[in-house]
């Protein structure tokens, strides 16, 4: 069965209307500010995504189409609240994000924020890999101003698309003084998640982005923007000038008879910069993938062990613990695989030495 979705045009307006209304008393004040001082200014550097889809009926499904003119067009009561303009960085289904674009938007989101002028950046992306590059911002942007990674679960042409309000709360959200050295922040659904610790909950629901073990950092409610704890764990990593991202770190998934087969035959041709491994339980990994292991360590190659669990810390509880560790391994505290390989990422541009990339992912 096709279902058919609703033209943009036709759903859009309709959205914006009611997210207009319901937030009357904000834009009421905002136009009052606005008499006596110009409104902040907010960069939006778009990716594409499902915020930026249409409805192809070529093919039959959704791919990324809208520019991010498009899509701050589409948002009524936006001009209110801040003069925004926008960049488009890429326009890509986040599946197919890379590291590239991560350093063109670092790059990018620090040269703006150094201008006084601009009071933050939002970067519409993806949900499929938005934790990623969100977190990758929050290492390397160097600006205590705010930057906002927001998408949507909902298409545009969907009669009950997510984005219009996304998008508004997200430019709240960059131009609240609250939001000052908070880091890179993901706004959806109303609610202010730290990159650090967010993550991809569901497939579907619009609630979808949660922090599983410590809560929201706050919401952007119908009124105003509030903040009730702020991220404590933060770093930033400088990245050099000229230094690109490694290309081959991988992540090496652990299961009930996991024998690394897929990582000995990379290590063995030569395209290994550095291992991730989502173990299982506290980061324990097969005896047949800690041989694979052993033989990469001694290569000097870093290897860092995380958990395929999605809650927690890792503490060296058992052998194989220890055994990981004698090796060189590295703990990946409580990030998650994905996140402790953005993290590898970014430090391996300092430095490949053991001591070192544990303090990174100890701090």
């Amino acid at each position: 069965m096709i279902i058919r979705l609703a033209p943009a045009h036709a759903v859009i307006p309709f959205l914006c209307s009611a997210v207009a209304v319901g937030l009357a008393p904000a834009h009421a004040a905002a136009q009052a500010g606005a008499a006596e001082d110009e409104l902040p200014r907010v960069v939006v550097l778009a990716t594409g995504g499902t915020i930026a889809s249409t409805y192809d009926e070529e093919i039959g499904a959704l791919r990324a189409a809208l520019t991010g003119d498009e899509i701050v067009e589409a948002v009524e009561g936006l001009s209110e609240i801040a003069e925004v303009s926008v960049e488009q960085i890429a326009n890509v289904n986040s599946r197919d994000m890379t590291p590239e674009i991560w350093m063109r938007l670092s790059r990018r989101a620090n040269a703006l924020l150094e201008r006084p002028e601009i009071r933050g950046v939002v970067v519409t992306h993806g949900t499929d890999t938005l934790e990623e590059t969100a977190y990758f911002l929050d290492l390397t942007v160097t600006s205590d101003k705010p930057v906002v990674v927001v998408g949507a679960q909902r298409a545009p042409t969907m009669w009950d698309t997510d984005g219009p309000r996304n998008m508004l709360d997200a430019v709240r959200v960059a131009v609240s003084d609250e939001a000052v050295g908070m880091g890179t922040m993901v706004v959806m659904n109303g609610q202010i998640n730290a990159a650090r610790e967010v993550t991809k909950t569901n497939t579907l629901a619009v609630e979808t982005f949660q922090t599983l073990d410590f809560g929201l950092l706050g919401v952007a409610d119908l009124d105003a923007v509030r903040f009730y704890r702020a991220p404590t764990r933060r770093q930033t990593i400088t990245i050099p000038a000229g230094a690109e991202l490694a290309d081959d770190v991988v992540i090496v998934a652990q299961y009930a008879g996991a024998d690394a087969r897929g990582l000995e035959l990379q290590f063995e041709a030569g395209e290994l910069d550095g291992v991730v491994v989502a173990g299982l339980g506290l980061a324990h990994v097969s005896s047949p993938t800690l041989e694979v292991l052993r033989r990469v360590r001694a290569a000097g190659i870093p290897v860092v062990v995380s958990s395929r669990v999605t809650t927690g810390r890792i503490v060296p509880l058992y052998a194989n613990n220890i055994d990981l560790l004698d090796i060189g391994a590295v703990q990946a505290d409580n990030l998650s695989p994905w996140k402790a390989r953005v993290l590898l990422m970014a430090a391996m541009t300092h430095t490949n030495a053991l001591d070192e990339l544990r303090d990174y992912f100890q701090r």
